[in-house]
């Protein structure tokens, strides 16, 4: 009886027997972003590489001209020279058949295949790669997952490798004193290992790579797999370990936690070790490249697991390396990520020191908030906006009418709206563009956008000691319990005017239906506030900033400043759009340039 209870008390606590039944293996897969079917190529968990772009949540093939413009010719096995590897890559990403061979330019010898022999299938074996006129099988050593999804995926195999430590013998009429073999270096996405580190190593005996690629046929459903997005099968065990053993990632993308050989970013991505402090972001949320003072720039110095590392150090009398026979594209993707477009945004010059909650929130001082904007109607300043960059102004739908563009004037800079402060502008709008699905009933996509006029002399508008807020591409940038800032100009709890800007410290609550039942919905509203309620968004500040700031100290228009009720009052948070969900209906209006950093 104590036995049963103790079994049922694990599976309540959210843990799974693994391979060993002496341990367990906890779950740590959070089943609603499951639902989401993430992989590599979802640009709301992960970076899009230099050769696509962000569109609608999903990275896809950029034109080639649209690369970076970098010297350094490569050849494709179409036997076409391209000027660059991230051109090459745009051109493989529309066609598949264009893949990468070598480094430089084509020369008529250059060829490149793959194949598996001596296996019982043509999805297993040992791998055997030809370069040029020389064949090499792949050495076991450091052989990894990363290296077997690669030679899979090459070989047509979607769900990539389903073991790559089976041991595969030579027939005895094959020549066994093979004197070299290659070692490869992959970051796991490539889809040749010609775009790996080939390094040829003296070979010892038979001790070369084998894999079995996952045909998805096999039989491996229990309760203890997990079902990769591509349709292959691992154990659960493999999850939100910072391996990507499903080969598109999609088993680190939806965690609660890391296993130990992963490093856990706050969006629910898991990613090896050794891309901590590595120099690239690979955290969307940023984290992985902070605190690195003193780690170098890797702390992980190996990408394989403990059990990989265990078969590395089993073949130490591998000799030093003889060549290395390919160039280091790794290094140039990461070269070509580093030159795409950046727009400044987020990063104020103002800093202070931050200050206990005050009821009602703290006055603004110049320069805490440059990208805060007051919207006049007539003779009363009644909304807030937020600057987004270029002659762009976010703001709520309700704030705004299409028919009276011409009684806005936008000010920004201000602090007082009694005795106005020095560096006050004043901007003409332009035009009015408000959500086309806006429902004033529901408050369902409160969101508009105002363009300012540009100066006829200058062709550019006024905006000096503004700085733009970053519009974020991605629900997963923050979560419920992060503290974020409300800005405005509005009311206070009595309903009376206070005639300053003002700020109030807030965070991101989940779940807020509970407080607004059957009037909160999920997708386009997020809500904020404190527990008793002391700091609030309140009348007159609707079309205002919920600013959120990331791991690197960047500020994201999380929310813009839509409804609520009982200003300042607990359990009534106010609630405020979801600016994420509109990176695109933005882009779209304002153009993808002018607003993201990223994916663009």
């Amino acid at each position: 009886m104590k036995l049963a209870l103790h079994l049922l008390l694990l599976l309540c606590t959210g843990f799974s027997f693994g391979n060993n039944p002496q341990q367990a293996q906890e779950v740590l897969l959070d089943e609603k972003c499951l639902r989401e079917k993430y992989t590599h190529h979802s640009c709301e968990k992960v970076f899009c590489q230099p050769w696509e772009k962000c569109i609608d949540g999903s990275c896809i093939c950029k034109l080639p001209y649209q690369c970076p413009k970098l010297v350094g010719s490569v050849c494709s096995t179409t036997g076409r020279t391209y000027n660059n590897y991230c051109q090459l890559k745009s051109y493989e990403c529309i066609n598949p058949q264009t893949k990468f061979l070598n480094s430089g330019t084509c020369h008529g010898q250059g060829q490149f295949d793959l194949s598996l022999k001596y296996g019982n299938t043509e999805a297993e074996g040992l791998v055997q790669v030809k370069m040029g006129n020389v064949t090499f099988f792949m050495c076991k050593n450091n052989w990894s997952i990363n290296e077997a999804n690669v030679a899979c995926f090459y070989r047509g195999f979607k769900g990539g490798a389903i073991n790559f430590k089976r041991r595969f013998h030579l027939p005895d009429d094959v020549d066994v004193n093979i004197t070299d073999c290659l070692e490869a270096n992959c970051r796991g996405l490539e889809t040749t290992l010609a775009e790996c580190v080939l390094t040829k190593r003296k070979a010892n005996g038979q001790n070369f790579a084998g894999v079995v690629c996952s045909t998805q046929d096999e039989d491996f459903t229990n309760y203890n797999s997990f079902q990769c997005v591509n349709g292959k099968y691992i154990l659960q065990s493999k999850t939100c370990d910072g391996i990507n053993d499903c080969g598109d990632q999609s088993d680190e993308l939806c965690c609660k936690g890391c296993r130990s050989t992963g490093f856990f970013c706050k969006s629910g991505v898991c990613i090896p070790k050794k891309y901590r402090c590595n120099g690239e972001l690979d955290c969307i949320t940023g984290e992985d490249e902070i605190n690195c003072e003193g780690l170098g720039l890797s702390e992980g110095h190996d990408l394989r697991t403990s059990e990989d590392q265990g078969t590395r150090n089993d073949e130490q009398e591998i000799q030093e390396q003889d060549e290395v026979l390919t160039g280091n594209m790794e290094e140039q993707r990461k070269l070509f990520k580093s030159l795409l477009p950046k727009i400044s945004c987020g990063v104020r010059n103002y800093t202070h020191v931050r200050r206990k909650r005050i009821v009602g929130g703290t006055i603004a001082n110049e320069g805490q908030f440059p990208w805060q904007v007051a919207i006049k109607d007539g003779e009363k300043i009644h909304c807030g906006g937020v600057y987004i960059g270029g002659c762009w102004v976010l703001t709520a739908a309700h704030c705004v009418r299409k028919n009276a563009v011409h009684r806005y004037q936008i000010w920004t800079g201000l602090l007082d709206w009694i005795k106005v402060n020095t560096g006050v502008k004043i901007q003409r709008v332009k035009q009015v563009i408000i959500h086309e699905d806006y429902n004033g009933v529901t408050y369902q996509n409160d969101i508009a956008l105002m363009e300012m006029q540009k100066h006829s002399s200058t062709n550019k508008c006024d905006l000096a000691n503004m700085v733009p807020a970053c519009i974020p591409w991605s629900k997963y940038l923050f979560k419920p319990g992060d503290k974020c800032v409300v800005s405005g100009l509005g009311r206070d709890e009595a309903n009376k005017n206070i005639f300053k800007l003002k700020w109030g410290q807030v965070k991101l609550i989940g779940n807020c239906s509970k407080y607004y039942s059957n009037r909160f919905f999920e997708k386009e509203m997020e809500c904020a506030g404190t527990d008793d309620g002391s700091i609030d968004a309140c009348k007159g500040d609707s079309g205002g900033p919920l600013v959120c700031m990331d791991a690197n100290n960047v500020s994201y228009i999380w929310g813009v400043v839509s409804w609520g009720e009982n200003c300042g009052k607990p359990e009534f948070p106010g609630v405020y759009t979801k600016v994420a969900n509109y990176f695109d209906w933005i882009s779209h209006h304002v153009g993808r340039n002018t607003i993201s950093q990223y994916n663009i």
